[in-house]
C-alpha cells in the first residue's frame, strides 16, 4: 500500500508549524507533525500530532517508515548531528530540511553518495535563507558568463514571527569564527563584525549589517566558480546590531557557555516580543551579482521582501515539499537547494503563491546592467 504520510520532525515549532500550514490542505497527504510535546500557543493546525524525542532512535524509525517524505524543522541545528537523514536513507524515503548552520549542512552533503545509492531525492537548507536566498542567486548567476563577487545582504524585523529558536541561532553563531570565500580562497573571518550600511528600501530603508555565518556562504562557493561570496545579517530595529555586536566582545568562555546563549536568548526574545509591533516580523534580502556578460564587466541586483519572515520560509520550504510529493522533483542524491532546482523551475515553483506579494517579489528578475 503506497505511503500518504508526510512527517514534519519538529513540526510544533514555529517554522515547522508555518510549513504545515503551508501544506494543509494543498495535497491528499496526512501530515504528521512531532515535538516533545503538544504546544501550549494557539493550535490552529487540523493534522495529527505525534510526540517524539529524536534522542529515541527506535520510535524515530519507525516514524520514518510510516512516510513518503520526511521534513527535519527541529532546530537549532548548530549541535545536531544527520540522524534524520540517515533514518531517511535506510527507509528509502526523500528527505528535506530547514537547516541553517554549516556544521549540520556538510554533515548532510557528505552523505549524498548514500542517498544516490538509496534513490532518494534530499535537499538540504530550504526555507526563506537559506532556501529561497539561493534560488534568488541561482538566478542572479544565470545571465553572466564569468561570476566574480556575489553579495546576499539579509534583514529581519525583530523575532521574525520565528520564537525564541531564531535567537538561540544567532547567539550560537557568535561562539566561533567563520570561513569566508574571499579572493578564491576562504579566509577566518569574525563574526558580526565589519558593519555596512545598506538601503534595504521599506520598511526597513537604511539598516546596519555584519558579516554573518550562513550555510549558502559555503554552498554557494562550492556550487559556483565565483571569487567571492559575501554575507551580512542584520536586525531591525537597528538598536539590537548594536547590542549583539557588543556580544562579541564579552568573553570568548562566556559566549561558549550554554546558559549564557540561553539567557541572552530569552532577554532578546522578550525585548522583540514588544519591539515586533513596531518593526513587523519581516524580511528583505538583497542579492548583488558582479561579474562578466558578453565579454563586458556586469551587475545584477535583486530584491525579496515579505511582511512575515516565518511565513516566507514556510512556503520556500512548502513549494519544494509539493513537487517533490507529486513527483515533479526527483534528483537522488543530497543536494543544497541552488543545485536541486534551476531558475525556470524556482519560478514555477512559487506560481502555486501567487494569489499573494510573495511570487511577485520573487518572479520578478532584476537586470543585468553593463557597467564597461
Amino acid at each position: 500500500m503506497a505511503k500518504d504520510q508526510i512527517l514534519i520532525v519538529g513540526g510544533t515549532g514555529r517554522i515547522g508549524h508555518h510549513v504545515a500550514q503551508d501544506l494543509q490542505g494543498r495535497m491528499g497527504a496526512k501530515i504528521v507533525v512531532t515535538g516533545r510535546q503538544r504546544p501550549r500557543h494557539d493550535w490552529d493546525f487540523m493534522g495529527q500530532f505525534l510526540a517524539l524525542d529524536l534522542g529515541n532512535r527506535e520510535q524515530l524509525q519507525e516514524a520514518i517508515a510510516e512516510s513518503q517524505l520526511v521534513i527535519h524543522c527541529a532546530g537549532p541545528f548548530h549541535h545536531r548531528d544527520a540522524r534524520v537523514l540517515k533514518g531517511c536513507i535506510e527507509q528509502g524515503v526523500d528527505y528535506l530540511d530547514v537547516s541553517d548552520h554549516r556544521s549540520f549542512t556538510q554533515k548532510a552533503l557528505a552523505l549524498a553518495p548514500a542517498a544516490q545509492e538509496a534513490g532518494i531525492t534530499a535537499i538540504v537548507n530550504t526555507g526563506v535563507f537559506p532556501g529561497i536566498s539561493n534560488s534568488m542567486v541561482r538566478q542572479a548567476v544565470d545571465p553572466f558568463d564569468r561570476v566574480e563577487t556575489i553579495r546576499l545582504y539579509y534583514a529581519v524585523g525583530g523575532s521574525g514571527g520565528a520564537g525564541i529558536t531564531v535567537m538561540r541561532t544567532t547567539f550560537l553563531g557568535l561562539q566561533h569564527p567563520f570561513l569566508a570565500w574571499i579572493g578564491g580562497q576562504w579566509q577566518t573571518i569574525a563574526p558580526y563584525s565589519d558593519r555596512q550600511i545598506i538601503d534595504f528600501g521599506p520598511p526597513f530603508d537604511r539598516l546596519g549589517v555584519y558579516w554573518y555565518d550562513v550555510p549558502e556562504a559555503w554552498t554557494l562557493a562550492e556550487s559556483f566558480p565565483v571569487q567571492n561570496v559575501i554575507t551580512k545579517f542584520g536586525s531591525a530595529p537597528d538598536i539590537y546590531n548594536r547590542l549583539t555586536a557588543l556580544m562579541t566582545k564579552l568573553p570568548q568562555s562566556w559566549i561558549n557557555h550554554p546558559w549564557v546563549i540561553e539567557g541572552l536568548s530569552q532577554i532578546s526574545y522578550r525585548m522583540t516580543q514588544i519591539s515586533d509591533r513596531f518593526s513587523g516580523v519581516g524580511i528583505v534580502m538583497i542579492v548583488e551579482v558582479e561579474g562578466e556578460r558578453q565579454g563586458k564587466q556586469a551587475q545584477y541586483q535583486s530584491r525579496f521582501y515579505h511582511p512575515h519572515t516565518a511565513i516566507a520560509a514556510g512556503w520556500g520550504t512548502g513549494t519544494l515539499a509539493e513537487w517533490i510529493w507529486q513527483g515533479k522533483l526527483k534528483k537522488p542524491g543530497v543536494w543544497p537547494v541552488e543545485q536541486a532546482i534551476g531558475s525556470d523551475d524556482f519560478v514555477e515553483m512559487m506560481r502555486s503563491r501567487s494569489e499573494t506579494e510573495f511570487y511577485r517579489a520573487i518572479a520578478k528578475k532584476g537586470s543585468v546592467r553593463t557597467v564597461s
